[in-house]
């Protein structure tokens, strides 16, 4: 598998990952379709039943919310699918911690000019192992582990093997 560097390569591998409409009772996030949970759908002003709720619609909340925030074009093309798929699962501000403790940078939540530099000057495929170990460890420790961890590591695997 090549590893997805362009926003519209790592939105495909999203939705490979995500999936289509699903409502699991664990999941605190609700119903979701393309891996967009109902709330952030209805605060971006969709209005329609989630299961109709249009790929392109998610395209462009992934890349306004998550892609664009997390300054992954600025990113090192390796590194890119990791940051953008752990801001999907667990927020930019996350993300951007794993990314930034990888580096030895602050880890502010926040993806600025430090953090990018960092970022370009570490050897990819480290920075890349550091993060998922984080993210693994991580969502061990979530409480709904035991529902989702088969699709979680899978996630990580994916891109370990890239």
């Amino acid at each position: 598998m090549t590893t997805p560097t362009s926003f519209d390569e790592c939105f495909r591998v999203l939705l490979g990952t995500e999936g289509g409409y699903v409502d699991h009772p664990a999941d605190p996030g609700g119903a979701t379709r393309w891996g967009v949970t109902e709330r952030v759908a209805r605060a971006a002003g969709y209005v329609g039943d989630m299961r109709e709720f249009p790929e392109s619609e998610a395209k462009r909340i992934y890349h306004r919310q998550y892609w664009a925030p997390a300054r992954t074009d600025e990113l090192p093309p390796a590194i890119r699918h990791a940051v953008f798929d752990a801001a999907v699962n667990s927020g930019v501000a996350q993300s951007a911690k794993w990314l930034q403790r990888a580096i030895g940078a602050k880890d502010d939540g926040v993806i600025g000019s430090q953090t990018i530099m960092m970022a370009r000057a570490s050897t990819p495929d480290f920075v890349l192992r550091r993060m998922l170990s984080q993210r693994l460890r991580f969502m061990t420790d979530l409480k709904t582990w035991p529902h989702f961890s088969r699709g979680w590591a899978r996630r990580i695997a994916d891109m370990l093997d890239g």
